[in-house]
């Protein structure tokens, strides 16, 4: 299973539990919000590091460049595209 299906789980998991979903809203108030929500995640039964989320959203968005731009960009500068942390929670506060 790869990260994406881990956090559409973990997603579809807080639509359902109002607690999960107020604690993994509640990471993005900590000193390190990532190492927050992974152990939030961990404690709902979905396993996630840090670098899981973080290597999610650098493939995607290198993905996306090299899609469409015949297939030269291999290493795209990190920018809010594809930051899987801040996207998530905004499919979460969508709920």
């Amino acid at each position: 299973m790869n990260t994406a299906d881990k956090l559409e789980i973990l997603l579809e998991k807080a639509k359902s539990d109002s607690a999960l979903k107020r604690n993994l809203l509640d990471t993005r108030n900590e000193a390190d919000p990532l190492a927050a929500f992974c152990k939030v995640a961990a404690g709902a039964g979905v396993e996630l590091t840090v670098m899981d989320i973080v290597n999610q959203g650098e493939e995607f968005y290198a993905e996306i460049k090299r899609s469409t731009n015949g297939g030269g960009e291999n290493s795209p500068d990190l920018d809010f595209q594809n930051d899987e942390y801040s996207i998530f929670m905004m499919r979460l506060s969508d709920l």
